[in-house]
């Protein structure tokens, strides 16, 4: 487990350092949740146009608690396991540290997780509508994982478990989304 450790906080280094003073306020945007409210508009949009009012709503109601069940599920893993963020450890002179701010414990990646829940989630509800939605949406989850690496307060692992445990809770919402779909709105194609 040390040496696992050891591993991450190097990945950590070499990951964080590859930013420059140029990039760093394009990394703080990303890192931002409000950043992505644009982007939400548009998908409630596309949501909305594909799916009508209704399953629109029922989607809504799924994502604050799929979103709620990820920064959840992170606050008990962080003060479960304690882990120390990156900016809270000596190292942090080898590395870039240009967060706002930094908290206590860091495993796993609440946006991490967040992201990749709404990029699953979404992403499997307008692929049949929109080519390459899906693509785009895990790019963005990604470059949003990624950020938190960049600006030094989240471990590499911290971000993998984020990326992992974001992708199952998208599936079972998704799956979810699926059968309050079929049941209730008595579409024609379970599927979805």
């Amino acid at each position: 487990m040390d040496e696992l450790m050891q591993l991450d906080e190097e990945l950590f280094i070499f990951l964080n350092n590859l930013g420059t003073t140029t990039w760093d306020g394009f990394w703080l945007f990303i890192t931002d949740k409000l950043a992505s409210i644009p982007l939400y508009a548009v998908l409630l949009y596309l949501l909305y146009k594909s799916y009508g009012l209704k399953p629109t709503l029922v989607i809504l109601v799924l994502v604050a608690g799929m979103i709620t069940c990820t920064d959840q599920l992170a606050n008990v893993f962080k003060h479960g396991f304690q882990r120390p963020r990156p900016c809270q450890e000596d190292f942090i002179e080898q590395a870039r540290y240009i967060a706002v701010r930094c908290g206590r414990y860091g495993y796993f990646s609440a946006h991490a997780a967040s992201s990749t829940a709404l990029a699953i989630f979404i992403g499997l509800l307008l692929k049949r509508f929109y080519k390459y939605i899906f693509a785009f949406m895990l790019i963005w989850a990604l470059v949003v994982s990624y950020s938190r690496i960049y600006v030094g307060v989240h471990y590499p692992g911290d971000v993998l478990t984020g990326i992992v445990i974001g992708t199952l809770i998208g599936v079972i919402f998704y799956q979810l989304f699926k059968f309050i779909n079929y049941k209730y709105f008595k579409t024609q194609n379970p599927t979805v």
